[in-house]
């Protein structure tokens, strides 16, 4: 047997080669790499771009600019942050600026670049609404409404909303004893007499306050003036007693552990109740709207006929969410977006303000679940909507093609049309200023790509400003004529650019942010490759390889975590001390490879949701076709290859060794799901449906059901005050092992560290043992 000698530990050694990786230095992260530029955004005069920066690693990081002026970038001074923190996006036409900040009311002056407090207040003044008459804005305090009027500065109270339930107005008492009482005493009969004279008194006066709405102990949300000023649209919503869960910190200041209460678990019982509400301010009247005759709204999903107790229930309308109204710039069409809370239904509807009925738009189902870019998904945030110039067209992303593509649809014709198509998606669209073009963030050249284009809605012709691998996360100048974008590769992390916004423009970098140390090390450019899966499909995925003269034959394949996420692409990655562990991997010898597995984002509705009632299915075969790739096409050894991953990824390692025993020699799940069961509401429920209704999904999906399997070398690593995958998760899988008398498993606790770790130390000695772990379990023995 040909021999390779390896010292096991030699992580915090130099390499034989000049360009030495240690742990201690990659597992810094930004402190190692540099601290990347983040937020851009344009000064409201169109000037200036500002951006978070922290080049120096300081404790935490300030606000920089660039001008074409100074052409240099520089730190901010403190008496200046006021200006970079207007958000103008939504009143660029105007020239007066109004918006609130610690709680009160300012206006900003486009002509004298000037800042003026107009309305301080105890009572905090928040959600500033332009209406379609420039001298009235509204404003919200104290729960309720108001509209205020620049020129005189007249206020008026639109709404006059008020907790728990309308008292009674009489106080007769209707029992026994109230009614003896009235009969047998003189004093009571005369106060009832004084009471319903006082009453009819001021049920006849007028008051200067609009109708009070007695909205229960339900949740007052969403309130919402149209722009002109006649109808305050509100949700009123009950939300369930949720048991939460608790997480416990060991490590304590003062020496006693205390706990803090997390969030719940997957439950039908956690679905809400929500009404809508239209106040017709004129007329002084409230009304409900109904939603009844949605199309689909009592029909039940399709895994209901597996299960006799669910074939046979009685249909009942589906329990739905509303979200925030969208009105065109005259206030006289409004629509929203209704998503069900079974994930399966998405409408668009019109809503009439004067009759509080609404007409469907657009009807979306999917079997699966609704999702994607552009459209909204389970945390009740609205998808991309608006209207275009033209005050009577809404547009739209959906998933109808198997991609999310850009639609219209005129409300006077209801004629729909798709604008974009393609098998490659928009990943985000906004409406020029003239109406006339969408600025879109596409992948239309590489699903590891985010290109720029520009779109005319007349012709349909997309013309590509931004059109190079990577990704170009772009703000546009206020005049549109100029772009800040935050630009970065595989082996190159994000920087700050300027460019003009033209036809493939060119780049003008103005931030240098990775460190002489970082620069040092001549970086992997992980190839992009697709191999062919089991079924047929298309898998993509970064392969990390060794010089030839160092291979040792070993391959690590990294399972990206939260499922619904891209990785082998072409820009700096979010797992980049992972990237910079897979460069160490590849510099010992060993074959790395990084697949975007079904279930990722950026392939589509058919890859999103490839895991529906199943993960550790297609997600998990995936793998397999990769390691099958790697054995007949680089020459790696079948029998020793690991598998490695956190959160999600830490599910599949589990799957991979409790229910494909003997195919990965090793592998280290960190912070993991070992029970679907116990994860959140939002993330399960899209996924595997609820746990009462489709235990099937749940059982064939949890690691915990197949633990008897193990066979093969498991780490498992886990943060203790973890409140998104919770420590209890790896607990239970433990006491699972330690029953069926398991041996070959081993687990690592950290005691200070949540889902995302923060000490580099914790980072390093997590690192050092998955190190060991391939280095014990892959690498051919003398």
């Amino acid at each position: 047997m040909k021999k390779i000698f390896f010292f096991l530990l030699l992580i915090t050694s130099s390499f034989s080669n000049s360009q030495s990786l240690q742990l201690e230095q990659i597992m810094k992260g930004d402190g190692f790499i540099g601290n990347q530029p983040d937020n851009p955004h344009w000064s409201i005069d169109g000037s200036t771009v500002y951006f978070d920066w922290n080049p120096k690693n300081a404790i935490e990081g300030s606000t920089y600019y660039w001008n074409e002026k100074s052409n240099k970038v520089q730190l901010l001074e403190e008496d200046k942050k006021e200006f970079s923190e207007i958000n103008a996006q939504s009143q660029k036409e105007y020239d007066v600026v109004y918006y609130s900040k610690r709680g009160n009311l300012y206006a900003y002056v486009r002509k004298t670049n000037e800042i003026k407090k107009l309305y301080t207040s105890s009572d905090k003044i928040y959600g500033i609404e332009r209406s379609s008459n420039k001298d009235v804005i509204f404003y919200q305090q104290n729960r309720n409404l108001f509209q205020l009027n620049v020129k005189d500065f007249a206020i008026k109270q639109l709404t006059n909303f008020k907790n728990g339930n309308e008292s009674t107005k009489s106080t007769k008492i209707d029992n026994y004893l109230g009614k003896q009482q009235e009969e047998l005493f003189q004093f009571v009969r005369d106060n009832k007499v004084k009471e319903d004279w006082y009453d009819k008194k001021h049920e006849n006066s007028k008051s200067d306050l609009p109708k009070t709405i007695y909205y229960g102990s339900e949740s007052l949300e969403q309130i919402q003036a149209s722009p002109n000023g006649k109808f305050v649209t509100f949700r009123l919503s009950t939300y369930p007693s949720e048991t939460q869960t608790k997480v416990e910190h060991f490590v304590t200041a003062d020496g006693y552990t205390n706990n803090e209460v997390a969030r719940t678990k997957v439950s039908i019982d956690n679905l809400s109740k929500h009404k809508m509400g239209v106040f017709n301010i004129e007329k002084d009247t409230v009304y409900y709207v109904s939603f009844s005759k949605l199309s689909g709204i009592k029909e039940y999903p399709a895994y209901y006929q597996e299960y006799q107790e669910l074939k046979e229930k009685e249909k009942e309308e589906k329990a739905i969410v509303m979200l925030r109204l969208i009105y065109n710039k005259d206030g006289s069409r409004s629509v929203f977006e209704i998503r069900s809370q079974d994930n399966k239904d998405r409408w668009i509807v019109q809503l009439n303000l004067n009759t509080g009925e609404i007409t469907e738009l657009e009807h979306q189902h999917d079997e699966a679940w609704i999702g994607g870019p552009g459209i909204p998904n389970y945390s009740f945030w609205g998808g991309n909507l608006g209207f275009l110039n033209d005050n009577e067209t809404i547009y739209f992303q959906s998933e109808t093609t198997g991609y999310s593509h850009l639609y219209t649809i005129n409300l006077k014709t209801k004629k729909k049309t798709q604008l974009t198509t393609g098998n490659w998606e928009v990943r985000n669209a906004t409406l020029s200023q003239d109406g006339k073009s969408f600025y879109l963030t596409t992948n239309t050249n590489h699903p590891g790509n985010r290109e720029f284009h520009k779109l005319d809605i007349a012709s349909k012709k997309m013309t590509a400003i931004l059109n190079t691998d990577g990704s170009h996360e772009v703000v546009l100048s206020p005049d549109e004529k100029k772009l800040a974008v935050r630009y970065s590769y595989k082996n190159k992390p994000w920087e700050l650019y300027i460019a003009d916004n033209k036809p493939n423009t060119t780049l003008k970098k103005i931030t240098h942010s990775t460190t002489p140390e970082f620069e040092a090390y001549n970086w992997r450019n992980p190839d992009v490759i697709t191999f062919k899966a089991t079924d047929g499909a298309n898998v993509n995925a970064r392969l990390y390889k060794p010089k030839e003269e160092t291979k040792n034959k070993a391959a690590i394949i990294f399972v990206h975590g939260a499922g619904y996420l891209q990785n082998a692409h072409n820009y700096w990655s979010s797992y980049h001390r992972e990237f910079m562990f897979h460069n160490l991997l590849s510099d010992l010898g060993y074959t790395v490879l990084d697949i975007d597995y079904r279930g990722s984002d950026g392939y589509g509705r058919d890859v999103r949701t490839g895991i529906y009632r199943q993960m550790g299915g297609l997600d998990l075969s995936d793998q397999l076709d990769g390691k099958k790739y790697l054995v007949e096409n680089l020459g790696i050894d079948a029998n020793r290859v690991g598998i490695y991953g956190g959160s999600y990824g830490g599910f599949i390692t589990l799957m991979a060794l409790l229910t494909k025993p003997n195919e990965f020699k090793a592998g280290a799940a960190l912070r993991s799901v070992t029970d679907w069961a116990h994860y959140n509401q939002g993330y399960t429920a899209n996924i595997l449906n609820f746990p009462e209704t489709d235990s099937i999904a749940y059982k064939q999906s949890s690691p915990i059901y197949f633990a008897e399997n193990l066979q093969d070398r498991l780490l498992m690593l886990h943060g203790m005050v973890d409140d998104n995958v919770q420590f209890q998760d790896v607990v239970r899988l433990s006491q699972r092992f330690i029953e069926l008398g398991k041996k070959n498993w081993d687990i690592a606790i950290f005691p200070v560290e949540e889902h995302g770790f923060v000490k580099t130390y914790s980072w390093v000695d997590e690192y050092r043992r998955i190190l060991n772990l391939f280095n014990e379990n892959l690498l051919e023995k003398e």
